[in-house]
């Protein structure tokens, strides 16, 4: 075979190819790709990107936000990234940096632009009295209303880096928004019959804005990413026996040993409330159950 019949035949070989290739296939081949801090926002992203957008986590399941270090994979990996999505994760504070200059065309877009933040409730463990640490709280992710914010500025950034599928991100965009909204109804009907400041005892404060949106009343734990001192559990023990607790709520990226201690005393459950799952949205409904019986 010729030079020219070889070009013609692989020519041939290519377009063939191509057309037996789905529109989904060929979607992925142009994917734009984005990178997102932890795995709440791969399923947001990818809500509003469809296959249109290759999402990549950088806190893999399991990791502590408040303490990762990037993998050098990882960091490899980023510099294709045309997007990174922030949530304002602490370990943020040391690393966009970073990752900016790893990859100075990369934009950085914070998905919690217009959220009011609210600071971390500690408590007094003598008097049982909450109080504002200082830090102001990342969790944005776990209000349903707070996600629909986030969820336009992911649209905004995914239009902007990608104007060509703007009607399609805007569909997908309110798809998602109205899931939003049914699911915002539905954890408000959980909570339908629920005393007014209802409590529920976490090891961690993660779920501040989540208790917020739906009229409840977290007790935490640990305060200031420190382990409370016996005696602070010996109080805490106190408190939430007058409190009628019956569960006591730990995450798997945290120690649970002082929750277990707590729990004993009570004769109560230790139940995983993990404010990093994977399937966000269901979740958040198994999270709102539990809650609703926590006392």
């Amino acid at each position: 075979m010729g030079a020219k019949s070889t070009v013609v035949a692989l020519t041939t070989i290519g377009l063939l190819m191509l057309g037996g290739m789905g529109l989904s296939d060929a979607r992925a081949m142009d994917a734009l790709e984005v990178t997102v801090s932890i795995v709440p926002q791969q399923y947001f992203v990818e809500r509003i990107g469809g296959d249109l957008a290759k999402v990549s986590v950088m806190v893999l399941p399991g990791a502590s936000p408040a303490v990762y270090e990037p993998k050098p994979q990882q960091m490899v990996a980023l510099t294709k990234s045309r997007l990174y999505f922030a949530i304002g994760a602490p370990f943020e504070r040391v690393w966009l940096k970073k990752f900016a200059k790893i990859n100075s065309s990369m934009r950085i877009v914070n998905t919690g632009e217009g959220i009011e933040k609210m600071p971390m409730k500690g408590l007094h463990h003598e008097a049982g009295e909450r109080h504002d640490t200082g830090i102001m709280d990342p969790h944005v992710w776990l209000s349903p209303p707070l996600v629909m914010i986030q969820a336009r500025n992911i649209l905004d950034a995914l239009t902007r880096a990608d104007p060509v599928h703007r009607q399609d991100y805007a569909e997908n965009y309110k798809s998602f928004i109205m899931d939003l909204v049914d699911l915002d109804l539905e954890i408000r009907a959980i909570f339908h019959d629920a005393p007014e400041g209802h409590k529920f005892m976490v090891y961690h404060p993660s779920w501040g804005y989540f208790a917020k949106t739906y009229g409840l009343t977290q007790i935490p734990i640990e305060m200031e990413g420190k382990e409370p001192t016996p005696k602070v559990l010996e109080n805490l023990i106190q408190y939430a026996r007058k409190e009628g607790v019956k569960a006591v709520f730990v995450q798997p990226q945290f120690s649970s040993k002082s929750a277990k201690i707590i729990a004993d005393a009570l004769n109560a459950d230790v139940t995983v409330a993990d404010p990093l799952a994977r399937h966000w949205k269901e979740n958040l409904l198994k999270v709102a159950e539990v809650f609703r019986i926590a006392r």
